[in-house]
């Protein structure tokens, strides 16, 4: 029988095998027959038309007794799916996982797969779609199968496995070995070449391209950058093949392809020597590296940025894509619009992707653009000193500086002045001359910045150290005083040449018409203390001393002078309010005050009824410590109100774990009885334009602060009988700003509307504003999704929950966890 079956076609005895290892349960018969397939393994019209359906039955067939036999059968039938072709292989074990229940079946099919990717049956599959007329056969159906079964394994097989998956096919294992098996395929490749061998590498590149746009870039090149950016370096055919290798990447996977490889390389030159000048050829590829990554993203990291420009810098060909980069990231960065509708991220992004252009240009390529880089440092600089936002003005100086300092222009370099931090240090280095060269070179090269130190010694012809010339005294030093014990000073004070006041007449005398520096700092020191002290004296000239206080300059470059005005002002306003709190809203919207002065009154408006608002039971010991004044530099720093807000929000906030909603406790304090004085008079003359102040025109810094204080002064008036009108009043008012350009004014109107959402009692949320909270709550939905700044989407998802959470009160819907 035996002979007469190696006789027969291959069909015949396929069949019969099949037959057996389906029916039989004699051990023998069931070797024989496994033995007989494993012999056909090299016949290729087997593996051609009936591996499949063998494979198919032998996971299928109960081959597994108690005899003797067990483990040759095991081995001949492990054996039949590794010595196979991998591709089927693959094919039907991963259709299997998926489609099978638990059973004995499903665990023989998973203990075979991890055999089959432990014995670099991966490597195999894929060295054989690289052999030229390795896959000629192979349908574009069949061949987008197989790679989508490679590229998702992971997937494939957790999904169906859940908790039960095996390590092997767990991402974090699985993609190393894939890209482990590409870098053999390319190591084979190159054999090849070098023994005349052609060879293509389209099957590996769609796998690439494949994985990458799964989402599992950086899995695949945390392997693969690393080595071929060490093999590039010494070997031009490895250069080769990598860069063709690229070149082979289907279109729609170019994106994930290339920005997962330069974010895994460290430098210009290690994407110069992969990519070649596939920027040049591929327009895609042109696409993403001179646009898409560096104006429509800005999550990149600085170091990609480096290695994106220098990479266009680094060729010839690519030096005039550079340029073409530097006038289109001109041409945004000095774009008004772009300014006032993207985030500051994103400027900061552009920001750094302009100076890290303007470092890579020659002196010729300067000149060339220097008309394109004027016109950018001058309308740039302009449109973000126009902004409220402080990181976006210091942005615009710091780059002005930068570029017209480059342009070199004669007489006419900008020069600001700002508080250095992390940000400005990082965007001024990106002007130095940038080294293309991999930060693997750069580590291995010796240090040679060690600067030899001065020493305070010299060697003498004996080697013995001598004192140097600087440490040797003369000798009538010698016969000097020093051996007397000086008189201790330490307790010693300057003597003041002028008195402090102790009236508060006297002080504002000395603040009026004194010329001596020494007094108007005395008098500004004990300002507050007097105040506080003398209340009746006060209230008799508490407008009169708003006026100078308001008016004051800093003739004398007086120490803390901005800290010691405003606690006087405070502390005047809490001692007098109503006739202080009058006058201060009066001049708010008077001629002839500078921005500074406006947002001062606003500042002391806000400090002033901070203090009010505290409970009458507590005695006040002093002023607003000095670290809740925010200057006018920090006026786009909300997070003091906000921290109150978000306290706020938690008090209303019930959780099951905590128990009930822990409710705000009325308490009698100075500023209910007075709250409208504060905040009615800033709403009265908003909209009326005058020479020197348009609020709602080119005045939007104080508009943003108007707001702010505005809805902090709202918030400060809970449980107060004015609450309601106030809330009212101000949602009437922030309606007609809601969509202002300036971020800042965007925030404090959302702020606001929190403010308002947190203080007015809910029953009047409901029965006084009922229409205009529907409108309110899907502008503040789309706030909380679409709108360019982080803040005021926060604040607006604080609104909502604030606001749903009034209406579920009112209407008595039971609550849920918030």
């Amino acid at each position: 029988m035996g002979s007469a079956g190696t006789e027969a076609p291959v069909r015949l005895q396929v069949d019969s095998c099949l037959r057996t290892l389906s029916a039989s349960r004699d051990p023998g018969e069931i070797v024989h027959a496994l033995r007989t397939l494993t012999r056909n393994l090299e016949d290729g019209e087997f593996t051609r038309l009936h591996y499949t359906h063998a494979i198919q039955v032998l996971v299928s067939a109960h081959c597994f007794g108690g005899s003797c036999d067990d483990e040759e059968i095991k081995k001949l039938w492990c054996e039949m799916f590794l010595r196979g072709p991998p591709d089927q292989t693959l094919l039907l074990l991963l259709d299997t996982i998926s489609s099978t229940g638990e059973s004995a079946a499903l665990e023989r099919c998973m203990s075979v797969l991890e055999k089959f990717l432990s014995a670099g049956r991966l490597q195999v599959l894929l060295w054989s779609r690289c052999e030229v007329g390795g896959a000629c056969s192979d349908s574009p159906q069949l061949r987008e199968t197989i790679i989508g079964h490679l590229a998702a394994l992971p997937s494939i097989t957790c999904n169906h496995l859940h908790t039960d998956t095996p390590d092997a096919f767990l991402p974090q294992q699985y993609y190393p070995l894939l890209a482990a098996s590409i870098l053999d395929s390319l190591e084979k490749t190159c054999c090849a070449l070098r023994a005349g061998q052609d060879c293509s590498l389209g099957f590996v590149a769609q796998v690439l391209g494949k994985v990458c746009i799964q989402g599992y870039s950086s899995q695949i090149f945390e392997t693969l950058a690393p080595r071929l950016s060490s093999l590039t370096r010494v070997d031009p055919l490895w250069q080769r093949v990598t860069q063709r290798l690229l070149e082979k990447v289907p279109e729609r996977c170019t994106e994930c392809v290339i920005t997962g490889l330069i974010r895994s390389l460290s430098g210009a030159a290690a994407v110069s020597r992969l990519m070649g000048n596939l920027v040049v050829t591929n327009k895609k590829a042109q696409f993403v590296l001179t646009h898409k990554l560096l104006l429509q993203q800005y999550q990149h990291t600085t170091a990609l940025l480096k290695s994106v420009l220098g990479y266009l810098a680094l060729d010839s060909e690519r030096r005039t894509l550079l340029k073409q980069v530097l006038r289109s990231v001109c041409q945004v960065w000095c774009n008004s619009s772009a300014v006032k509708h993207t985030s500051v991220e994103q400027q900061l992004y552009v920001s750094k992707a302009l100076l890290l252009c303007v470092a890579l240009l020659s002196h010729s390529e300067i000149q060339e653009l220097r008309q394109e880089m004027f016109q950018c440092m001058l309308g740039g600089v302009q449109c973000r000193l126009d902004s409220s936002i402080e990181r976006i003005r210091r942005m615009g100086m710091i780059v002005g500086e930068c570029l017209s300092h480059k342009l070199d222009t004669p007489g006419s370099q900008l020069k600001f002045q700002y508080e250095a931090d992390e940000e400005t240090r990082e965007l001024k280095s990106l002007m130095e001359s940038p080294s293309v060269e991999d930060e693997d070179d750069e580590q291995q090269r010796p240090d040679t910045s060690t600067s030899l130190q001065p020493e305070s010694k010299v060697e003498g012809s004996a080697g013995q150290s001598v004192p140097s010339e600087a440490g040797r005294g003369s000798d009538s030093e010698l016969d000097s005083d020093d051996d007397l014990t000086p008189y201790d000073m330490s307790a010693d004070q300057e003597k003041k040449k002028s008195a402090p006041p102790r009236y508060v007449r006297d002080c504002l005398e000395a603040l009026i018409s004194s010329d001596d520096a020494e007094r108007v700092e005395l008098s500004l020191q004990q300002a507050e203390a007097l105040f506080r002290k003398n209340v009746k004296a006060t209230q008799e000239v508490s407008v009169q001393f708003s006026k100078v206080l308001l008016h004051l300059e800093d003739r004398y470059s007086t120490a803390h002078f901005h800290t010691l005005r405003q606690n006087a002002m405070v502390a005047l306003t809490v001692t007098d309010v109503k006739p202080v709190v009058d006058y201060w809203t009066t001049e708010f919207y008077s001629l002839n005050y500078s921005l500074r002065q406006r947002m001062d009154i606003l500042e002391v408006l806000a400090l002033s009824a901070q203090e009010l608002s505290e409970p009458i039971i507590n005695k006040h010991a002093g002023a607003q410590p000095i670290s809740a004044v925010t200057a006018l530099e920090q006026c786009d720093d909300i997070t003091h109100w906000r921290q109150i807000v978000e306290k706020r929000i938690q008090s209303k906030t019930r959780r099951i774990s905590k128990g009930g909603t822990q409710s705000v406790k009325a308490v009698p304090n100075r500023y209910a009885p007075v709250a409208g004085f504060f905040f009615f008079p800033l709403l009265r003359s908003y909209d009326r334009p005058q020479v020197t102040f348009d609020l709602l025109g080119s005045d939007h810094l104080v508009l943003g602060r108007l707001l702010h204080t505005l809805g902090l002064l709202m918030h400060l008036a809970i449980n107060a009988p004015v609450a309601s009108q106030m809330g009212r009043a101000l949602l009437d008012f922030v309606w007609t700003v809601r969509f202002h350009t300036d971020q800042m004014v965007r925030r404090g109107v959302v702020f606001a509307v929190c403010g308002v959402f947190l203080s007015m009692p809910g029953e009047n949320l409901l029965a006084e504003l009922g229409d205009d909270l529907m409108e309110t709550r899907a502008w503040l939905a789309d706030v909380a999704e679409n709108d360019c700044d982080a803040d005021c989407r926060s604040l607006a998802v604080q609104s909502l929950m604030l606001l749903d959470k009034n209406l579920k009160t009112q209407l008595q819907i039971p609550d849920m966890e918030t």
